[in-house]
Order: structure tokens, then C-alpha cells, then sequence
């Protein structure tokens, strides 16, 4: 069991989303960014789709009960066990009664915390995903709070396998980490201005010459009204060649459309399940986690792709995160 001590500015429970509903005006939510989730997971010998806590920016100060294997995947939110630093990206030993802080946000927005076993809470349509707005899924349908008790399911045996490996390395200490990391291809970084590689929208063609032109040359900064639902863009305004209205259509995480002020919106986790407002691009899955990463006052820049480039960096980085499965198996089993 985990003990919240502090909850943070907003932890939550999310996976990778309530899938299959949006007809019925259920939104998908779960993790914003599916990378660090999925890596935090694998590092602990969990399936991909285990729930994890989702930390936002204030991170939370949780007691560890019992032993407990975990990772900490995403941006660099200053974690530390017992006010000793320890390192994200990494399988971690953690001794009962420890607990796990974090300080200041040095890169990124958001942390994923994985625990070996999984997180218990009930399933609500397929997923164990918190839809924050409606208050169901994960815990209690809302975000942790102090006092909450969060209950853990057994590790399996790749998970047991590298707990006792790391107890042993234990020694005097709270904790024991991994002498190894994953490769830095699986680690998104953010970098200046954060280029993000885009396709043209379904209503692209629908824009002025002018509009064109700035989406994939001028930057943008994201603004403080920027929640899980969506990304609020400030910069150069986007316009129709000719006003027109559309019939409201699903969306998709990622996609950036454009209200009639002209200040492009991109769609996130929490997104509605239709939209309305024409679509300039479609946000290329393998950079997803960096829009997820980002903060309000980050400054980001659109790069054109095509569809066919995006689907082979899509299947290269899967093709990596199958590697780093394939590895850890192999190494403690």
C-alpha cells in the first residue's frame, strides 16, 4: 500500500484510456503522455496498460508501506527517497516506510509513477482511467488527496525477479536503483522552440495562403488557459480563405484546430469526443509526449510530414520499446 502524505498539485490515477465510448459522448482521457507510461511500466515488469499515477508539475509526498518495486518516467520534477535524489528513467527498489517527494520542475510537466503489480482500483468501462470532469474511473473518480490509501496488486515473477536483484544492492540505504538506463531514443527532449512534426488537417486546404505559411514557420506559445482537455495556442492568428461552417466531426489526440478568433487549440487526453472547427494539422503520434511535456510560456514550432513518415518513426519507436520488453525479459528470467 502507498500512504499520500501531500497530493500534489493534481496526482491522478490514468491509463491508457477509456476506449470505445465516444459514440455515447464518453471521452477517451487517460494518460497525456503515453510514452512515459508505458516505459515507466515496462521498467517494472508491468503490461503497458497497468494503471500509474499521473504527477503534475507540484508533485506529491507518498509513504511507501511495504517493499515496492517502481519507476519514475517523464519530465525531471526533482524526485528523491528520503531526501536522497534519485535518478527517472530507472527500475528502483524502494524499503517500506520510505517516502517519495518531489521538488522543483527542471524539465517538463508531468511524471508517471509505475509500482511493480499495478495499481487497484475498480474498472469503469474498460478502463481504470480517472475522468476527472465526470468523477468516475481511478481513485474515488477524482484526484488524490491527503490521507488516500493506495492498494497494489501483487508483483508477477519478472517483477519479483528484479526486486530481489535490487534488494540485495540495497545496503544502508532507503532505496537501490538499476545500473542501467534505456536508450535515449525512448526519452523525448524537449528542445528550443520544440519543434513538433505535424500532417496537414482534414480542412487544411480550407485556410489562406497566408495561414499556410505561419503554421509551419512562425512559433507559438502556449497559453495559461492550457488544461488536459487542450493546449490554447498564442501567436500568429490562422484564417479561412471563405467563413464557413462545418458539421461536427470526431477529433483525435493531437489534432489542432483553429476557433474563429484564429488561435489554434490542440486536443489532448480529456478532449470531446466531436468538434466543429476546422483541423490544420494532426499532431504526429511519435510526438505526442512532447505537447504533453509542455507548460504554459513554452514555445513551440510546427514542422510539416507526411503521412508515411509519420508511420515509420511511429513503428521505429515501437519497434524500440519492444526491444527494452525483450531485454529486461531476458535478463531476469
Amino acid at each position: 500500500m502507498i500512504t499520500v502524505v501531500k497530493p500534489g498539485l493534481l496526482t491522478s490515477v490514468q491509463d491508457m484510456g477509456r476506449y470505445g465510448y465516444q459514440k455515447y459522448g464518453v471521452i477517451a482521457s487517460g494518460v497525456m503522455d503515453q510514452i512515459a507510461h508505458r516505459v515507466a511500466n515496462i521498467l517494472v515488469g508491468n503490461g503497458d496498460n497497468e494503471p500509474t499515477l499521473e504527477i503534475t508539475l507540484l508533485g506529491p509526498v507518498l509513504r511507501f508501506e511495504k517493499d515496492c518495486l517502481i519507476s519514475i518516467c517523464g519530465g525531471d520534477l526533482s524526485p528523491s527517497i528520503n531526501r536522497l535524489p534519485v535518478r527517472t528513467w530507472r527500475t528502483i527498489f524502494v524499503k517500506k516506510g520510505s517516502e517519495l517527494r518531489f521538488g522543483p520542475a527542471l524539465t517538463g510537466t508531468r511524471v508517471y509513477l509505475a509500482v511493480a503489480g499495478g495499481i487497484t482500483v475498480q474498472e469503469v468501462m474498460n478502463s481504470k482511467s480517472t475522468y476527472l470532469r465526470a468523477g468516475i474511473g481511478g481513485y474515488e473518480g477524482r484526484a488524490l488527496k491527503t490521507g488516500d490509501a493506495i492498494h497494489l496488486a501483487a508483483p508477477g515473477s519478472l517483477s519479483t525477479a528484479m526486486m530481489e536483484y535490487l534488494e540485495s544492492q540495497t545496503e544502508d540505504k532507503p532505496f537501490a536503483e538499476m545500473d542501467w538506463s534505456i536508450t535515449s531514443k525512448l526519452i523525448p527532449t524537449p528542445r528550443e522552440d520544440m519543434p513538433i512534426r505535424v500532417m496537414k488537417g482534414k480542412q487544411y486546404h480550407l485556410f489562406d495562403e497566408e495561414s499556410k505559411r505561419k503554421i509551419f514557420s512562425e512559433r507559438f506559445e502556449v497559453s495559461p488557459q492550457s488544461d488536459r482537455m487542450g493546449y490554447r495556442l498564442k501567436g500568429p492568428l490562422l484564417r479561412l480563405e471563405v467563413p464557413e461552417e462545418l458539421i461536427s466531426e470526431a477529433v483525435s489526440f493531437g489534432s489542432i484546430q483553429v476557433p474563429a478568433e484564429g488561435n489554434p487549440i490542440i486536443l489532448l487526453a480529456d478532449r470531446q469526443t466531436t468538434g466543429g472547427y476546422p483541423k490544420i494539422g494532426q499532431i504526429a503520434s511519435v510526438d505526442l509526449p512532447l505537447i504533453a511535456q509542455a507548460k504554459p510560456g513554452d514555445y513551440i514550432t510546427f514542422k510539416n510530414v507526411t503521412h508515411e513518415e509519420a508511420q515509420l518513426l511511429f513503428l521505429e519507436r515501437e519497434e524500440n520499446l519492444k526491444q527494452l520488453k525483450n531485454g529486461i525479459t531476458l535478463k531476469f528470467k
